[in-house]
């Protein structure tokens, strides 16, 4: 075995373990962060995390395959529906997973149907999915519910925190090993080339609807998880178009092309939007607008491209 060899093997432990350590005191720290840490900084981190859960998961299928789906306001509104309608009947983790399946099963269903479709014709029918399921439950509820929205079971900050936040760890475990699996592998040869992916025996269609299902399971979970923050809930808070193009623009932000970009684009965006709305509640959307423009002008490969850039410079 040569010098080389060993001495880059040795750089790979070094950086597996300093990666390892950085990981288990971030996650200690945010662990312990309730202890004394007030309801406010509980509260801007509980939507920070939401957010990321949002972006990771969009990002992980829809990066690699190329397929932008607009479909994100849709799982994450549904997860907010299970939340209502099963929160008084069942524990809180089985609440989330309930979420979380429910989601799993409806991109299933939808990503048998539409991930034939290719480019913007995907995208326009995903995001038509999110109209359509909440006229539909808003057509359900004032005419045969006589009622409009529905009022979730309250639980405290604390709690709310460590389940987004476990759910946050959970779906970075997942997309870590989901990069290194043949899965992975497949999702982004169906990306570079879908045809030929097909040819050498990939199931095409099969790992297209799993990847989305995956995504959307974790979009729900957040869901059902933040809900019970909110109180009240109606179809047109549960399926906000904002919960369709935030994960995507912030994902774009961050970067796609590693782990840490989209977490990245999540976190800086969603305490800006939180800046934002409280210093300027009148014309927030406005500077955050422009704001956004100006990344997509400037920043095309986001911050994960701008750091690669200033590697290659530093080489």
């Amino acid at each position: 075995m040569s010098v080389r060899s060993i001495s880059y093997k040795r750089g790979l432990r070094t950086r597996s373990m300093i990666s390892t350590g950085i990981l288990v005191t971030v996650t200690a720290f945010f662990l312990t962060l309730p202890l004394f840490a007030g309801s406010y900084k509980q509260i801007l981190l509980t939507n920070i995390f939401m957010y990321i859960v949002l972006a990771l998961a969009w990002s992980f299928f829809s990066g690699p395959t190329g397929y932008i789906s607009l479909a994100p306001a849709a799982f994450f509104g549904l997860g907010l529906y299970v939340s209502a309608g099963f929160g008084e009947m069942v524990p809180f983790p089985v609440l989330i997973l309930i979420g979380g399946i429910a989601g799993f099963i409806l991109a299933f269903f939808v990503g048998v149907i539409t991930l034939r479709l290719r480019g913007i014709y995907f995208s326009i029918f995903t995001f038509v999915l999110v109209e359509l399921i909440k006229h539909v439950l808003l057509w359900w509820e004032v005419n045969i519910m006589c009622t409009r929205g529905r009022f979730v079971i309250v639980l405290d900050i604390q709690t709310v925190y460590y389940a987004m936040f476990i759910i946050l760890l959970i779906l970075l475990f997942f997309t870590y090993y989901l990069k290194k699996s043949k899965f992975g592998l497949a999702l982004w040869s169906i990306g570079q080339f879908e045809e030929a992916s097909s040819h050498i025996g990939i199931n095409v269609t099969m790992v297209k609807t799993l990847g989305f299902a995956s995504s959307a399971f974790f979009m729900a979970a957040a869901g059902a998880a933040i809900a019970t923050r909110w109180t009240y809930i109606d179809p047109y808070i549960a399926f906000n178009p904002v919960f369709s193009f935030m994960p995507v623009v912030m994902a774009i932000f961050g970067g796609m092309g590693q782990i840490y970009g989209p977490i990245m684009g999540a976190a800086i965006l969603a305490f800006l939007e939180e800046l934002l709305i409280t210093k300027f509640p009148y014309y927030y959307m406005l500077i955050f607008g422009t704001i956004l423009i100006l990344i997509i002008l400037f920043l095309p490969e986001g911050l994960a491209g701008l750091f690669r850039k200033w590697r290659k410079r530093g080489d």
